[in-house]
């Protein structure tokens, strides 16, 4: 009885404090087969990259699955994000995008702005983002802000 009066306690106890405020802002992560089901949400997509293709303005990493069975793709606007660099090194790397997914032509996708949105991972599950990025952003201060990051070649058809 005593046992169960101390339990007791301790959960009133802890219903009447108030949790910490953290200010930290968590996403729910889900696979790429999940994402048509969260337009217009906060979320963070999981795949495995399986194409990338680099066009003048734009390139696209395509998850799980090449155009256009792909069930989710990253968008990189040249100009427009701070990934510059050769996208290629991504190919085959297992990735989390975090951002709004959007509707684009019912498939779902996430336009990447910030290289802080994006996590890539190593074959056991260990997080290798800096050292893939380290080696293919430029530095700032000699990237313009206004010309697309230089495109290395593909072997992939043209789609578009």
């Amino acid at each position: 009885m005593r046992k169960l009066l101390s339990i007791l306690a301790v959960l009133i106890f802890a219903i009447k404090v108030p949790a910490a405020d953290t200010n930290i802002t968590t996403t729910v992560k889900i696979g790429t087969l999940d994402a048509t089901s969260h337009y217009d949400q906060e979320m963070t997509v999981t795949g495995k990259v399986a194409e990338v293709t680099i066009r003048p303005t734009v390139t696209f990493l395509n998850l799980d699955k090449p155009f256009p069975d792909s069930p989710f793709t990253v968008v990189i606007f040249h100009g427009h994000s701070s990934f510059y660099g050769d996208a290629n090194a991504l190919r085959g790397k297992s990735i989390a995008i975090k951002g709004k997914i959007k509707n684009y032509h019912d498939k779902p996708e996430i336009a990447l702005d910030d290289v802080k949105q994006l996590t890539i991972f190593d074959s056991k599950g260990g997080i290798i983002t800096s050292t893939i990025l380290k080696s293919t952003n430029a530095p700032a201060a000699t990237q313009p802000t206004n010309s697309a990051p230089a495109m290395p070649a593909t072997n992939f058809p043209e789609i578009m």
